[in-house]
């Protein structure tokens, strides 16, 4: 029965990975059946913060406004911080006993016992860890870290198209921003005998005055020149 739960989590999430659901929701979808599967009080998905080198939650079912709130670790900081950083999981009987657990007072008051820690590893590298807390001493099978490894694994692929996703689009934005401003300066450029950069400094300066974008500027130009032909 427990084997099953846990195949049909993964094709829960692998469902959610594949479809039209932005990456929050895919997180979010991730730690709640994460936690349903392996018993957890508190599931937790954080994602390291490039420019700060930190671990960042970015996704949790829980409740506890302390618990979500906690403040970020460095990577190779804590329990979570270690497993980023050597890209292996880490099991933790009681984190009440642990001396490297960042946050003792958060683990009494919540009643945090055990601990699987593992990494999200895609494309060679970890970009933050899942965890998972249970309420009363559990011994994780080997099983268990192997299902929270490929549910880790999925959720960092997840993230990383979504992130090559966005790059796509802010590329092709820049790209077809910049095939219009060399068209509208291009226009004026022949229309009012301009050079090349005086023809940009006024798209720069209509763009100022009007508080418009660049891109905004050069499609007017380009319209208004269309529509005289």
């Amino acid at each position: 029965m427990r084997y099953e739960q846990h195949i049909k989590a993964l094709s829960k999430i692998s469902d959610a990975i594949v479809s039209d659901f932005y990456v929050e929701d895919i997180l979010r979808l991730i730690v709640t059946v994460t936690a349903q599967v392996m018993g957890s009080t508190i599931c937790s998905l954080m994602l390291i913060d490039k420019k700060t080198n930190e671990l960042v939650i970015r996704a949790t079912q829980s409740v506890s406004a302390e618990y979500n709130k906690k403040p970020a670790l460095k990577v190779g900081e804590g329990i979570a911080g270690k497993v980023a950083k050597e890209n292996k999981p880490i099991i933790i009987k009681d984190v009440k006993k642990e001396k490297e657990y960042k946050y003792l007072d958060i683990a009494k008051k919540e009643n945090l016992c055990s601990l699987l820690s593992v990494p999200l590893f895609v494309k060679r590298k970890v970009i933050g860890v899942l965890n998972c807390y249970t309420s009363d001493p559990y011994e994780f099978t080997e099983t268990e870290v192997e299902i929270l490894r490929s549910i880790a694994n999925q959720a960092a692929v997840a993230i990383e198209n979504t992130e090559l996703i966005v790059k796509t689009k802010v590329i092709q934005e820049e790209m077809e921003t910049r095939k219009r401003a060399e068209r509208a300066k291009g226009i004026l450029m022949r229309e009012q005998n301009l050079t090349e950069e005086e023809a940009y400094l006024k798209l720069q300066r209509f763009s100022m005055e009007r508080r418009k974008t660049i891109r905004e500027i050069s499609e007017a130009i380009i319209l208004a020149y269309d529509m005289k032909k």
